[in-house]
């Protein structure tokens, strides 16, 4: 689905943990079709009710080939790691679960309650448990589609200053970028086991690629696994 602001001619595709949250907001505040409730009224979901996230289509992508065009992109160890920090610790999405509560046979293994390490090494397994965790930890294309080559503008989320001055220039109005959702704990790519990263290098390989024009994987080639070279750590 794509988030559109008719008044303005803008659409938005969100990727789920790049700073979605804080556009979402930005844009309510632009759109006169968006009734803003009051301040005291808002919480973490009101600009997500407003503008659910949905998949790429295509077919309804092209529907707004007149309009200003743009998503937002993360870095893929940041993005992923926050779905530990973010979904998992801050909003117990796991605790959440019905299938995990419910103690399905092939959920015997797992805990409720992860530790990074856990978690990340189970995250197919988490996946199928939590949609949330799912929706969250998917690839970046199935939300913003394959060729980003179709957009007018890819930002990166350091660079959402940037989009806010953008938007004002667009709609001549001021436009306020606030930060929200943030992880409460942190997260690093160093504070996990090596046989951790093992297990989540493939989907960030994919992602690195994918995002290859913005992103640098810092993790480098896969070196075949009799080498004695340890996988490089990020800081």
């Amino acid at each position: 689905m794509v988030i559109a602001v008719e008044a303005h001619k803008l659409a938005y595709m969100a990727l789920p943990k790049a700073g979605c949250s804080s556009v979402k907001e930005a844009l309510a505040h632009l759109d006169p079709s968006v009734e803003k409730p009051r301040k005291e009224d808002v919480t973490v979901y009101t600009w997500h009710d407003v503008y659910p996230t949905k998949r790429f289509r295509p077919h309804r992508f092209q529907d707004y080939a007149d309009y200003w065009r743009f998503c937002v992109v993360r870095d893929p160890i940041k993005r992923l790691l926050s779905v530990y920090t973010n979904r998992v610790v801050q909003f117990g999405d796991l605790r959440n679960s019905t299938k995990l509560r419910e103690g399905r046979d092939w959920l015997s293994d797992v805990s409720r309650e992860p530790s990074p390490d856990e978690f990340f090494q189970n995250l197919d397994v988490y996946k199928r448990a939590s949609s949330s965790i799912k929706h969250h930890a998917i690839e970046a294309w199935l939300f913003v589609g394959r060729d980003l080559g179709a957009y007018n503008k890819v930002y990166k989320t350091e660079d959402l200053g940037q989009l806010g001055y953008d938007l004002s220039l667009l709609t001549r109005q001021p436009v306020d970028m606030p930060r929200r959702n943030n992880s409460e704990m942190t997260l690093d790519i160093a504070d996990l086991q090596d046989k951790t990263i093992d297990a989540i290098r493939p989907f960030l390989d994919g992602e690195y690629a994918f995002l290859s024009e913005f992103y640098k994987n810092p993790l480098g080639p896969r070196r075949h696994a009799s080498c004695a070279m340890p996988i490089r750590r990020v800081s």
